[in-house]
């Protein structure tokens, strides 16, 4: 039996659904907590969702316990919830048959470490888990490196573009023949509402390009609402109507034709995050500034693909031929078709 644990997010309901189309259903189980209405995903005799009730908890951590035991594998995605790093801390002996796929943020936090005790315990406990899990799981081998660097990982690395949010559907590959010309750029900022974006010292940036004929859009429904309204009260002193607000969630599809409609985007992160974006921009055949010392440019340079850096953020967009080799590297990589071979590889091995 193969056990996934994790918290539900938008990108777990759709790997279900693969993992029970693409695999033995009966080989599968899920431990799963977080808010089933946000992130739906259907209780079954093989997906359990721990809700937050005392004597839930409880009953749900208990289940877990007995479920590490009896699985062949366990397979973290991410590692966010403490409560789950301390039962994997308390059962030490699991931790070779652990895979983790590594989301970004979960590995990030190790920056974050505030001085609090608290904070010290959670660290502590990270490092005697992530130091003595048996398989790292992603497709940068930068966040690989950082693993063992700061945790003294020793796990195996498994290359896995691990959810289909990372898949570009061959639809998305443009044209062969550049697009008509049209008037202004589209340009998008960021992908949350969370600090990490940097918001701020973005627009600053752009500022020199507040004349022309631009529009920038900033996806805000998502994260800290306070930095939220931080950012739009700046956007619109320095920007005025071209700055556009995202705060409200939009359904999957209609975001996709709304990535199809920029001709920009802007990542200014410091850590590996905002990737399902990022490939989905670029094998649009997008144009995309990040920073080029994280992880992920290194990975996706040495993928050939043609990137921008945002210390030098102009309006500058790429030719038609580095739109192209862009797309089809991109979509050579992040296909469907790579996740089963890599998911199938982790489960049969």
């Amino acid at each position: 039996m193969i056990l996934h644990v994790g918290t539900l997010d938008k990108f777990i309901p759709p790997f279900v659904k693969l993992v029970n189309e693409q695999f033995k259903e009966e080989e599968h189980r899920f431990w799963f907590t977080g808010s089933i209405k946000q992130y739906t995903v259907e209780q079954s005799n093989t997906v359990y969702v721990c809700t937050n009730g005392v004597w839930s908890k409880l009953l749900g951590h208990a289940r877990l316990v007995r479920q590490f035991h009896a699985a062949d594998k366990i397979i973290l995605h991410g590692l966010f919830n403490i409560d789950v790093v301390l039962l994997l801390a308390l059962c030490p002996w699991v931790l070779p048959k652990c895979h983790w796929l590594i989301w970004g943020g979960d590995l990030y936090q190790y920056t974050k470490t505030s001085g609090t005790v608290r904070s010290r315990i959670k660290e502590v406990l990270r490092r005697f888990v992530i130091h003595r899990i048996g398989h790292l799981v992603t497709y940068i081998e930068g966040d690989v490196e950082l693993a063992r660097q700061w945790y003294g990982a020793k796990g195996s690395h498994h290359e896995c573009i691990m959810y289909l949010s990372n898949v570009v559907n061959p639809g998305m590959v443009p044209e062969a023949s550049p697009q008509p010309d049209k008037a202004g750029l589209n340009i998008l900022l960021g992908n949350s509402a969370d600090p990490s974006n940097n918001h701020v010292e973005t627009l600053e940036r752009l500022r020199p390009y507040k004349d022309q004929d631009i529009l920038i859009y900033a996806p805000l429904s998502y994260g800290d609402q306070d930095y939220a309204k931080q950012v739009i009260d700046q956007g619109k002193e320095w920007f005025g109507d071209k700055f556009v607000p995202m705060t409200d969630f939009m359904p999957f599809d209609q975001y996709l034709e709304f990535l199809k409609s920029l001709d920009i985007a802007v990542f200014n992160h410091q850590r590996q995050q905002a990737m399902g974006n990022t490939i989905l921009l670029l094998g649009m055949g997008k144009t995309v500034f990040m920073r080029s010392d994280v992880t992920h440019w290194r990975f996706l340079s040495g993928l050939g693909v043609k990137l921008f850096d945002v210390s030098q953020v102009t309006l500058q967009l790429l030719s038609s031929d580095e739109m192209q080799k862009n797309a089809h590297i991109v979509h050579s990589y992040f296909s469907r078709a790579t996740l089963i071979k890599q998911l199938s590889d982790i489960f049969e091995a």
